[in-house]
C-alpha cells in the first residue's frame, strides 16, 4: 500500500490533507518573507547582532503567549484558531509591504529595527497556529500514521527550503522585496480559504483533562503539571531543548557563514539544496514511518546531525558547505517527527493543547536565547579570534584558516561537540530511554469517525472565550 494509500483511507484524513495543503502554501510564503527580509537586513547592516534580532522578535512574543494560546486551543475550535493566526500573520505581512512600498517610493528611510514590531505581531498570532494544527493531527490520523503525518509536515517545512530561497531571489531581481510579501499576502489567503472548507473533530474528554478544568490558569497550571510529573517526558524535553538551541545557533549562522565567502545568490543556491536535504528526509520518514523504538531514531538521527556540523568548517568552499547543509537538515524531519509523534501519542487529546504549548514554550525559550547569543558570540568573540593575529589564530587557524567567517567556523566544530554530547546523556538518562515501556500511550489505537467532526464547535476565539 502506497503512503497515499495509507493516509487517505478516512473522512478525517481528507480533512488532514486540505489542511495540510493549506499550511505549505501559507509556509512556502512565509519562507520568502522571511529569506528577503533576513537577506536585506543583512546586507544592508552587514551585522550578525542585527540579522540575529530580527529572529529574536519573531520567537520571543511566542514564547511569551504560547501557555495562554496552549490553553485557549484546548477551549476553542482548533480551526478557528488556525483561521485566527493566518489572519494575523497576513496582517502582519501587510504592514510589512506598506513600509517596504513607502520606502521604494522615498516616503521615509526604512531601518533594521523597522520591522521588529511587525515581525513581532505575526509572532503574536503565530503562538496559536502549530500548537493548534499539532493538536488537530491526532484528531484525524490514527496513532500507528502520526510519524507519517507528521512527516508531511516536515516535508512543507523542506519545500519552503527549496523553493522559498529560488523564488524569493528571482521575484526580488525582478519585482523586488515588494513581489516577495505580494506572494507571501497571496499564501494567507490559500490558508484560509482551506480552512474554511473543513471541520475538525472535537477531542474526546479524558480525566486528566477534567482535572484542570477552571479558570485559565488553573488550565495552563495543568500543561505543566502533565508534564513535570512524568520523568521520560521532562527528560525527553531537556533533550529536545539542548537540540534546539543548536540547531537554531546553527541556522542563524549559517548565513553570515555563507556571505562572507560568496554573494546572495550562492547563499540561496546553498538554501535550495539544503531545502533538498529537509525535503528527502522528510518523504523518507513518510514512507518508512520511523523505527519502532522512535527514541531510537531520534537519537541516530542526531548523533548524525552533530557529526555532519563539522564537515561546515573546515574551508570556506561552496560544495563542502552546500552538501553539509544538506545532510544536517536532511536528519532534521525524522528528529522533529519521531519526537512529536512521542508527544502527541502520550498526551491526551484535550489536554494536547495546554500540555503541548507548556513544551513549546520552553523549547521556544531556545531561539532568542540563540538570537541573542549569536551576534556576540560570532561579531565579538569567535571572529576577531580568527583574523589574522588573533587569539585563535595560531591554533584553529592553522586549521580552518582565519578571515571572515572563520570565527563562526569555530563555532559549528563546538555545536557539534555539544550535540553529541547531548546524545549521549539521553541514552544515560534510564527513564527517557525507557519512556515507551514505562508510559502508556493516551491516545487511542483508532482515529475519531467522520461523525465526531464538530457540526456546532467549541466556543469561538472571542473576548468571552477567555472567560474564567
Amino acid at each position: 500500500m502506497s503512503l497515499a494509500q495509507r493516509l487517505t483511507i478516512t473522512q478525517p484524513m481528507r480533512v488532514f490533507w486540505i489542511t495540510w495543503f493549506g499550511q505549505l502554501i501559507s509556509i512556502l510564503g512565509s519562507g520568502l518573507t522571511a529569506f528577503g527580509v533576513g537577506a536585506k537586513v543583512f546586507l544592508d547592516t552587514r551585522s550578525t547582532t542585527q540579522f540575529a534580532l530580527l529572529s529574536f522578535f519573531a520567537i520571543a512574543p511566542m514564547v511569551v503567549l504560547s501557555p495562554l494560546a496552549g490553553t485557549l486551543i484546548d477551549r476553542w475550535d482548533r480551526r478557528r484558531a488556525m483561521l485566527l493566526a493566518d489572519l494575523g500573520n497576513g496582517f502582519s505581512t501587510l504592514i510589512i509591504f506598506a513600509m517596504v512600498l513607502a520606502s521604494s517610493r522615498g516616503l521615509f528611510e526604512l531601518k533594521p529595527w523597522h520591522f521588529y514590531l511587525p515581525v513581532s505581531l505575526g509572532a503574536c498570532f503565530g503562538a496559536f497556529r502549530w500548537p493548534a494544527f499539532f493538536a488537530t493531527v491526532t484528531l484525524l490520523v490514527p496513532k500507528q500514521h502520526l510519524g507519517r503525518a507528521n512527516a508531511m509536515a516536515e516535508v512543507a517545512s523542506g519545500s519552503s527550503q527549496i523553493l522559498s530561497p529560488i523564488i524569493a531571489g528571482a521575484l526580488i531581481d525582478s519585482v523586488g522585496l515588494v513581489g516577495v510579501l505580494s506572494v507571501d499576502v497571496c499564501s494567507f489567503t490559500i490558508a484560509v480559504i482551506t480552512l474554511l472548507m473543513v471541520r475538525f473533530p472535537r477531542p474526546a474528554v479524558s480525566a486528566e483533562g477534567q482535572q484542570g478544568k477552571g479558570s485559565i490558569l488553573a488550565e495552563m497550571k495543568q500543561g505543566w503539571t502533565f508534564l513535570s510529573t512524568r520523568p521520560g517526558l521532562m527528560g525527553l524535553l531537556g533533550f529536545t531543548v539542548v537540540a534546539v538551541l543548536c540547531m537554531d545557533l546553527v541556522m542563524l549562522l549559517i548565513t553570515p557563514l555563507v556571505l562572507a565567502f560568496t554573494d546572495i545568490s550562492t547563499l540561496g543556491v546553498i538554501a535550495s539544496v539544503a531545502g533538498v536535504g529537509a525535503l528527502l528526509g522528510a518523504v523518507g520518514m513518510g514512507v518508512w514511518g520511523g523505527p519502532k523504538n522512535q527514541l531510537h531514531g531520534i537519537l541516530g538521527f542526531q548523533l548524525l546531525s552533530g557529526l555532519v556540523l563539522f564537515m561546515a568548517a573546515p574551508s570556506p568552499s561552496v560544495p563542502l558547505v552546500a552538501t553539509a547543509a544538506a545532510l544536517y537538515l536532511f536528519t532534521m524531519p525524522p528528529m522533529v517527527a519521531g519526537s512529536q509523534s512521542i508527544w502527541q501519542r502520550k498526551i491526551p487529546a484535550d489536554l494536547q493543547g495546554r500540555a503541548a504549548a507548556v513544551k513549546r514554550m520552553i523549547v521556544l525559550c531556545m531561539s532568542p536565547l540563540a538570537a541573542l547569543l549569536a551576534g556576540p558570540l560570532a561579531d565579538d568573540i569567535f571572529e576577531p579570534a580568527m583574523v589574522q593575529g588573533g587569539a585563535l589564530a595560531g591554533s584553529m587557524g592553522r586549521l580552518l584558516g582565519v578571515g571572515p567567517g572563520r570565527g563562526i567556523a569555530v563555532i559549528f566544530i563546538v555545536l557539534g561537540l555539544m550535540t553529541l554530547t547531548n546524545v549521549a546523556f539521553a541514552w544515560f538518562n534510564p527513564r527517557l530511554r525507557n519512556l515507551d515501556r514505562e508510559l502508556p500511550d493516551a491516545l487511542p489505537d483508532v482515529s475519531p469517525s467522520p461523525d465526531a467532526t464538530a457540526s456546532a464547535p467549541p466556543t469561538a476565539p472571542t473576548a468571552g472565550a477567555s472567560a474564567s
